[in-house]
């Protein structure tokens, strides 16, 4: 790297340009790599080796400042810290891509009807189940949705069944489905004389 800008001085290429030059790289790779990760777990056949190209191409690059400058323990630090950057910001790309299915299971031992009504009037596809839980009867509600949905149906489940217990599982593949078609509405407040159930 001290070849390709001769005009400056090398204890600045030293001590700077290249451990940050590593940083960065390592932030690109280990994203690039959580990324790939994620589409392999999804089945996204086309999209993973193509990262993995990617990735391990910058990541040649790193390792190889990190051999033309072994005597400076910058660089090390450099390494390490863009490998756990990368891990989070990876972490946050997919987040915010939210590619994918997630099933949502909700657990309510009151009446859900506020909350079947929301999700299917939204668009969702909604299976419901009698339940016998411990302190007696309740329901059972099933949806597969886009990951990108999820904070929409959380949001209803905490206004209309601040109680119910829900979780939330990734899907690698399904069939068919009944999903929203436009961005869906935000969840309307109930009167304050309604009765929330759970």
């Amino acid at each position: 790297m001290l070849g390709i800008v001769p005009d400056i001085d090398p204890a600045i290429v030293s001590l700077i340009i290249v451990p940050t030059f590593i940083f960065f790289a390592r932030i690109c790779d280990v994203t690039i790599g959580t990324m790939r990760i994620i589409f392999v777990a999804r089945g996204m056949k086309m999209v993973a080796p193509i990262l993995g190209f990617v990735e391990v191409f910058i990541w040649i690059i790193a390792i190889g400042q990190i051999f033309q400058n072994l005597t400076n323990p910058l660089n090390y630090f450099a390494y390490a810290a863009g490998f756990g950057t990368g891990n989070y910001v990876g972490m946050l790309v997919e987040e915010r891509l939210a590619m994918g299915l997630s099933l949502i299971r909700i657990i309510t031992q009151r009446d859900a009807t506020n909350l079947i009504d929301y999700l299917r009037a939204a668009g969702y596809g909604v299976t419901v189940i009698d339940a016998q839980g411990k302190q007696g009867p309740g329901k059972v509600i099933f949806s597969v949705i886009k990951r990108k949905n999820i904070k929409d149906v959380e949001n209803a489940i905490h206004e209309f069944a601040p109680k119910a217990f829900y979780s939330v599982e990734d899907i690698r593949r399904a069939a068919e489905g009944t999903f929203p078609i436009a961005p869906s509405p935000t969840p309307f407040r109930l009167n304050r004389g309604t009765r929330r159930g759970k």
